[in-house]
Order: C-alpha cells, then structure tokens, then sequence
C-alpha cells in the first residue's frame, strides 16, 4: 500500500474552478503519478455557482462523474442533457469523440465533485453514455458495486476490467475487500476519515494497492470513498 496524501496533490484554482489532481493532468506533471493501472485521472473539482466547462473534446477514455454535493449540468454531442446530483453515477464513453459541457447547475450553491478517467480497452470504441442512482441506502455501511464491465447487479458499464465500489460508513463500521494476485487497487477517501488496514486516510487521501491484498476499511467518522479493483 502506497499512500497519495491530500495535501501532496497537485491542482489549479483559476477562481471559478478548484481543482486538485490525483495524477498528472493539465499544467500539473509529476512523472511519479501517471495513474494506477487503467486509472488515469482522478480530479476533485469545486466549481463556483453558475460556472463551468465550456463545450470540449474528449476521445479513447471512459469518464465518470461522481458528485458529492450541488448538482452539475450536463450536454453532449450525443445529444444528452441531464443533471448529475449525489448518488448519481455517469459514464460516458468518449471513443471515437465527443464534445460536451459540464456546468454548476446553481446560482447559489458550489458543485463538489470527483472526475475520473479510466483507459478504456480498445480505442476507437462507438460513444456512449449512461447514468445511474445509488442512494444513501445502497451504499450505507457496504461496498456498493456502481461501475463494472459487465454491468452486473445494475452498475453502469466501464469498458475495463475494473470493478468500481462505492461506500458510506457510519462511525465504528467496516468493510472488507480482498484483491487477487494479478490485480490493482486503488481507495479515494472522497469524505470523512477511515483507516485502511491501519493507516489513517483522510478526505482527499488515495492509496495505491497492489495483488493479494487484504481490506480491511474502517469509518473513524462518518465517511464516503471509492474503491477501484482493477485487471
């Protein structure tokens, strides 16, 4: 296990937009965080109300969208518009290309929000886009299963072989994982604090693991994070 401290991230503020960048991404370059297997990009963004991203470009990766609090717009070249609110899951499948926006959806209220990239298994794959609801319930106090190749048990589709778990912890509660020898995780304490085998994790905190592993989460306070096992 190899921890990536919150306060070690990179990141941009350009006023309407904070950012803080798990792996190099943009301006930010550090030839030590490239991603983590297919884990590309991990992005916490904090986007200023009634501001965003103007239409842009994407191709070869499947981007998903987590929010955690505010609601964020969104439109694409595929002609979807929706609103991404906490316990939404979106996956867009960018391939050959797509162009699309990404706006805070209030006037009043900051948009919080976790982007992730992860390689997709072949280039050139036909776009593609899908959102789904976890609520509060299905994730309270167990690993809920919201992203996966195959789409088993109602996740949205990653065209990877990586299994994307979701949590809330109440304070005093665990969960426990293991990895298989051949495969890669990685744990993003989106809020709150655990401690993963031990070591203390706080919001913001990632932490790389390797094959053969054994979880063991546990909430120190109330707490939401990400759990990626990856081929």
């Amino acid at each position: 296990m190899t921890i990536r401290p919150s306060a070690e991230r990179g990141g941009a503020n350009f006023g309407w937009l904070d950012s803080k960048h798990s792996f190099s991404f943009g301006h930010y370059f550090d030839q030590r965080y490239m991603g983590h297997g297919p884990l590309r990009v991990i992005n916490e963004d904090r986007v200023k109300p009634g501001r965003g991203f103007d239409t842009h470009g994407h191709s070869d990766m499947e981007i998903i969208s987590y929010v955690l609090d505010g609601a964020l717009e969104h439109n694409d070249s595929m002609g979807n518009g929706s609103l991404i609110r906490p316990g939404d899951v979106q996956r867009m499948t960018a391939g050959t290309g797509v162009r699309h926006s990404e706006y805070n959806a209030s006037d009043r209220e900051e948009v919080h929000f976790l982007q992730i990239w992860i390689l997709p298994e072949a280039q050139g794959l036909e776009p593609g886009y899908e959102q789904k609801v976890f609520g509060r319930a299905d994730k309270l106090n167990q690993l809920r299963l919201v992203g996966a190749r195959d789409g088993r048990n109602g996740a949205v589709v990653i065209h990877r072989d990586v299994d994307l778990y979701a949590s809330i912890l109440e304070p005093g509660r665990d969960v426990a994982h293991s990895l298989g020898s051949d495969r890669k995780g990685w744990l993003q304490v989106a809020r709150g604090s655990v401690l993963l085998n031990g070591e203390r994790l706080q919001q913001g905190d990632g932490a790389a693991l390797e094959g053969s592993e054994s979880l063991l989460v546990e909430a120190i306070e109330e707490s939401e994070f990400l759990l990626f096992d990856m081929g």
